[in-house]
This record gives structure tokens, sequence and C-alpha cells, in this order.
């Protein structure tokens, strides 16, 4: 029986996607590029690259976005300020709340029984918005953020302030639940817990094996045998 749950938010509970997608295209009209499928791709493929590199330690979150849209303009012919342009984003990005199906109502009713706390990679100020603007943010114990903890997922030391943090926490009785196998699910297993993983498109896992799998939010009731 599970009894104190880590989320993750981005692609979790929040449609980051759909945040994403929004202020991308606010950002290049403001910076007058066009913004087509092929460019979209290449700087979510450059991206993507980075926050890899962010997560085995090799590139630190403050020249990650303070350089990804410099080092991504320039490969379309602009020059951009990094720390400016990663402002602006920030600022749309930050409006961005939809929830994944379910988000809410699966939150609300599992706060009912459990402990939940926030674990996430992502930007302090951003993520906090974004809590509060949805709605979740109620639901939650603590928030654990990256940006101020000063280390992230999967790294053990992220987890090891997690459960400092968390008063009589018992590992066998707590549950990641992610979409990111690199980041939820490697870092679970790291730090000695079970995992879930949100796999929506049902896509493979080769090296990376969770405990539990789920397609939707409301499946998380059978794991966590809420009926």
């Amino acid at each position: 029986m599970y009894t104190t749950l880590l989320f993750d938010i981005d692609d979790t509970l929040l449609d980051f996607q759909d945040a994403e997608e929004q202020a991308l295209n606010k950002l290049f009209i403001e910076m007058g590029v066009p913004l087509d499928e092929k460019v979209k791709d290449a700087y979510k493929e450059m991206n993507r690259g980075f926050w890899r590199q962010h997560e085995q330690g090799t590139l630190s979150r403050h020249e990650l976005l303070n350089t990804r849209f410099s080092l991504f303009f320039d490969t379309v012919g602009k020059k951009v300020d990094g720390p400016e342009t990663e402002e602006r984003y920030r600022y749309y990005l930050n409006q961005g709340h939809k929830l994944i199906k379910n988000g809410l109502d699966v939150v609300k009713r599992l706060s009912q029984t459990k402990e939940l706390y926030v674990v996430t990679n992502g930007v302090s100020e951003t993520q906090h918005q974004r809590l509060q603007q949805s709605g979740l943010a109620p639901y939650f114990q603590k928030f654990f953020i990256s940006e101020e903890m000063g280390v992230h997922k999967p790294m053990k030391e992220y987890f090891d302030i997690v459960f400092d943090e968390i008063a009589h926490i018992n590992k066998k009785q707590t549950v990641i639940i992610g979409d990111s196998l690199t980041s939820d699910i490697k870092g679970g297993q790291t730090a000695g817990i079970d995992t879930v993983w949100m796999n929506p498109q049902n896509k493979p896992s080769a090296e990376i094996q969770p405990t539990y799998q789920i397609r939707q939010l409301t499946d998380l009731y059978k794991i966590l045998q809420e009926f």
C-alpha cells in the first residue's frame, strides 16, 4: 500500500506540450522569425538534447537556460540575447497551465487518503505559477523544485533532500509518478522507490524498466487500490 506519492508535473499532470507550443508561437512572432513545423521540430530536438545533458550533469541549468535560444536562433541566422530571450519565453510559458485529462480530479481524490508531493526539474517561478493557476497547488504537501534545491532528478542527492524533508517517510510505501524514463523512473530507481511511468502513447521501454506503466491518470486508482 503506497501512502506517499511523488508527482512529476510536466506531461504528467500539466500539458507541457501545449504550454510550450503556445509560448514558442508567441516568442517567434515577437522575434520576427517564421515558426514552421521544421523549425519547431529542430528547436525541440536541440532543447531535448540540452535537458538530457543537464540530467547527466554535463550542462548546468544556468548555462542551459541562458544559451539555448541564442544557440538555436544562430541556426536560423538571427542573433539574439540569450538571457533576455529566455525571459520573454518564460513569460509566455508561465501562462500555460492546461491540465492533463482528469489531472485535477485524480489529485483531489488521491489527496484524501495519500500524501502528495511535487518533484520537478522545472524553473521555480514557472512551476509555482502554473500549479496555482491550474488549481493543483492546494492538494500537495510540498513542492520540490530543482532550481530551489540546487540538484535535480535523477540525482540521488535530489531524492535525499526529498526524503529528509518528508517526516516519517517509508520508502516501501513511496512511489514516483512521471513521464520521463531518464529523469523520473531512473531517479526513482536510484532512490530505491517504486515507479509509475506515464506512457500514454505506449512507447517501448528497453533499458529502464518502471515498476508500473499507465496510459492515463485514472489508471493510478488500480495501482493504489483506490476504487
